[in-house]
This record gives structure tokens, C-alpha cells and sequence, in this order.
């Protein structure tokens, strides 16, 4: 029984109450110590829908409350699945080092981000070789590696006498996957890192219902009582009872559901593009360099910061500073440069290979090469979004999930069977934006140069979303 003098609780839309520990003995760190932590109560400062928020009102919601519910779901899942797991692997820590190390694992998988989430990952941390998975592992080491040694209890159970929290253990958690980077890690530890990792995991379960809830596009996206309850650990991963399917399907579609009408809406991806035009030509002014090498001020960097810093910036002595901050003045306005021409939206077929994500550059040349000679230098910009995320099987991530079916009592890789057969196909979707303002004429030009490459029976309707 959990000793309810020394929790607390927080109440939460999505999951209800979560306990928390707060009172610890001395000499230890309570989980309240790494929640109330500058490095954690900076996540409050950065929206977990990085530019979704402009478009959504509702969905103001923030890293923090989505890194908490992960934590509390990490909770969920290792009560769920920590029998299983001593059975194929009896070597495993015990039940309270288990939970602990997930639930700061989940607690902390966030911690390396920067303004506008993934945004920030791909437009300054990559400058730097950097990733926020990244930077987080560093961060985890470094700068919270003591405190999170002293870690003992968490509110289902506590650690056995001997056991000590490796932080490398949670910084590894919660990196991407690279190829053998599990020759030298326990096989319990590479077991659990599905949880982090791969279908369904304990912060992709979170954000989706969440994001979902505040945004207002459903109260309840998929049934995740049924889709923990038929989880457990077979000797060859994390693997799904064939009765749990139909609620792991309807997670993927509820994902799926929230790219298409939420995360790539045309007006977030113009936000992007807007955003992407102002870091590429003002960033050495909002923060110093590389965050590895400026971690105090990296801890004070959120997005409250910029965009409190750029709104002064047209005040700037530097005529340069000076004129980037009339252009965010534009941002913080919601005045976007960037318009949705047209677009076309195609069921994989290997024809448009040209316009798969990531090669926005070639499919912009193609483009250009069929508009009309006068038109060819016109200022655009790609967009290549990929609506349904089906799961790659050439990654690193991949191979992780199982299903077992109750017929014939066999355990089956999933990525071959009936996920893929209830999924619908990717759809691969060719947007073309223009300045914002520019002639209809552009518009039709470009509509007719995304004909002349992809035909004109595209979903157009997606459009006028």
C-alpha cells in the first residue's frame, strides 16, 4: 500500500488524478524535486503543438502537462506489463526500479527541447548535430544525473536496497534508436525501450489523447484501457493479443487523423514556413550558439523568451535586428507571408516518388520546369507532407512489436500483418504556397503545372479544410 502521507496528487483532463511522491527521507531526491526542477518547469514555457496553437485556440497546452501524463502512463504501463517482463527476462530489477526508471524516463524524454518543439530540431539544434533527443541524454547526464541517482520511490513501489537509478540508463531510453546500439545493454533494458519507441508508446498514447482532447477534435481518439490490457512481453518484445488489435488499429487512425487535420493543417504549415524564413534569416540573434556550450541560458531559452525578445526588437539600434522585428511584429499579428496555392494528394503510388518528403527541392525544380517560362523564378515553397504515418520497417525503431495469435497460439512480427491490413495507405500530399497576396493568375499556373505533373483527380478537398 503506498504510504499516502508522502504523495501528492495532481488532476489532469486526460488521465485524471496522477500521484506524485513528495516526502522522502533524507539523503533522498522525491519526484516532486525533479518536477519542480528549472530544467522540468521550463517545459511549461513551450506549447506541445508548436505552431498548431495559432491556428487551434483551444489547444494552448504545454510540454510539462504532456511530459507529466507520460510519466503517468509509464506508471500504467509497467503495472501492466512487469510480470511479464520478469518472466522472459528474470534477471530484470525489481518492480520499483522498473517503474521508477520509466517514469522519469517518460518524465524527462522532452527535456532537451527548445521553442516550437520539433521546429526548433530542424531548423537551429540540426546547425549543430543536435537533436533534442540529444540534448536531453546530455542534459540527463550532466546536469541532473546526481539528483536523479537518489531517486528511490515513486508511488506503486520503491527501490530495493542495493538498487541505484542510472541516469545513462534514462538518457539511452529515451534517445532514437541507432543500428547495434544494443550489443552492450541488458536484454530487460532493450525490452522496456519499446515503451519509448515504436508503435505505441507511453508519450505518443499521451499526446494523442491529448492533443485530441484540447483541441477539441475528440474527448476520447482510441480506447487505451483495451489496448494496454492485451499488451504484455512475449520472449520476443512487446507484443499485442490479436484481441487488443482493433484498439491498436484505432490508435494508428487517431494519430494518423491528428497529422492530417491538425498537425500539417495548411495554415500551421504556412506558420512554418513563415517561421522558417525568419530563423534562417535572424537566428544568431535569438540565442548564442551551440545550446551544448550555453546551457544556462539554453535553460532560460522557451518560447515565452523569444517571442517576448523579438516583439522588442523593432526598437533595435542594429538596422538588421531592427528589421527582423518588424517581421515577427508581422508573425505575432498571426499575419503569415505564405498562402496555400493548390495541392494534390496521391494513395503511395511509386510514380511520385519525386514527391516523398524530404525532397521538396527536387519537386520544386519539377514544378518550375512545367510553369509557364515567365512564371519559373516566382517565389514558392514546397511542402510535402506525408498524412498517414505508416510504420517504416527499415528503421532502427523497427522490429519491436509482436502479435499473438490466440488461434493458433503463435507469435507473429507485426509489421507483416493485420496493422497494415487495416491501415489505410499513405497518402503523399504535394502543397505549393505562395507569397502571401500573389496574383490568381499564380494560383491557376500553379494548379496547372501540379496537373501536368500529377493529374487533377487529387483529394482537392482537403484544400478548403
Amino acid at each position: 500500500m503506498p504510504d499516502l502521507a508522502r504523495e501528492s496528487l495532481l488532476h489532469d483532463p486526460i488521465h485524471g488524478y496522477i500521484p506524485f511522491v513528495s516526502i522522502v527521507d533524507e539523503g533522498e531526491t522525491s519526484e516532486r524535486t525533479i518536477l519542480d526542477h528549472p530544467w522540468l518547469q521550463r517545459l511549461r514555457q513551450i506549447h506541445q503543438l508548436q505552431t498548431a496553437w495559432w491556428v487551434y485556440p483551444s489547444a494552448e497546452h504545454t510540454r510539462f502537462q504532456h511530459v507529466v501524463g507520460a510519466m503517468h502512463m509509464a506508471s500504467r504501463m509497467v503495472e501492466a506489463l512487469y510480470e511479464s517482463l520478469k518472466q522472459v527476462c528474470p534477471e530484470a530489477p525489481s518492480l520499483g526500479y522498473v517503474e521508477c526508471l520509466c517514469r522519469l524516463s517518460a518524465l524527462l524524454h522532452d527535456v532537451g527541447h527548445g521553442p516550437f518543439g520539433h521546429f526548433f530540431d530542424a531548423h537551429f539544434l540540426s546547425d549543430y548535430k543536435l537533436t533534442h533527443e540529444k540534448l536531453g541524454a546530455h542534459i540527463i547526464r550532466h546536469e541532473l544525473g546526481s539528483v536523479l541517482a537518489a531517486i528511490r520511490t515513486c508511488p506503486n513501489s520503491r527501490l530495493e536496497k542495493g538498487e541505484q537509478i542510472d541516469p545513462d540508463q534514462i538518457a539511452w531510453l529515451i534517445t532514437r534508436p541507432v543500428e547495434n546500439d544494443t550489443t552492450d545493454k541488458p536484454r530487460w533494458l532493450v525490452m522496456l525501450r519499446s515503451l519509448f519507441c515504436g508503435l505505441y508508446t507511453v508519450d505518443n498514447m499521451d499526446f494523442v489523447l491529448r492533443d485530441a482532447y484540447m483541441s477539441g477534435y475528440s474527448t476520447r481518439s482510441f480506447d487505451l484501457e483495451r489496448l494496454i490490457r492485451y499488451t504484455f512481453f512475449s520472449e520476443q518484445g512487446l507484443t499485442i493479443h490479436s484481441r487488443g488489435m482493433n484498439a491498436l488499429v484505432r490508435f494508428r487512425q487517431a494519430r494518423s487523423e491528428l497529422f492530417r487535420s491538425m498537425y500539417f493543417h495548411r495554415t500551421v504549415r504556412a506558420i512554418d514556413k513563415t517561421l522558417e524564413d525568419l530563423f534562417l534569416a535572424g537566428k544568431q540573434y535569438l540565442f548564442p550558439g551551440n545550446p551544448l556550450e550555453h546551457l544556462d541560458e539554453y535553460q532560460r531559452f522557451t518560447e515565452w523568451s523569444l517571442l517576448v525578445d523579438v516583439a522588442r526588437w523593432p526598437q533595435s539600434d542594429d538596422p538588421i535586428q531592427r528589421a527582423q522585428g518588424e517581421r515577427w511584429e508581422q508573425l505575432l499579428r498571426r499575419q503569415v507571408d505564405w498562402e496555400l496555392a493548390d495541392e494534390r494528394t496521391r494513395l503511395d503510388p511509386t510514380s511520385t516518388d519525386l514527391f516523398r518528403k524530404g525532397r521538396e527541392a527536387l519537386a520544386e525544380q519539377a514544378i518550375r520546369e512545367v510553369l509557364p517560362t515567365e512564371l519559373r523564378d516566382i517565389p514558392m515553397k514546397i511542402d510535402l507532407p506525408n498524412y498517414i504515418d505508416r510504420p517504416d520497417p527499415k528503421t532502427a525503431a523497427a522490429g519491436q512489436n509482436f502479435l499473438f495469435r490466440s488461434a493458433t497460439k503463435q507469435i507473429r512480427p507485426l509489421t507483416d500483418d493485420e496493422l497494415y491490413k487495416h491501415l489505410p495507405m499513405s497518402q503523399l500530399v504535394c502543397r505549393v504556397y505562395l507569397p502571401k497576396g500573389a496574383p490568381a493568375s499564380h494560383n491557376i499556373a500553379v494548379s496547372s503545372a501540379l496537373d501536368a505533373l500529377l493529374g487533377n483527380a487529387g483529394d482537392d478537398d482537403l484544400t478548403n479544410m
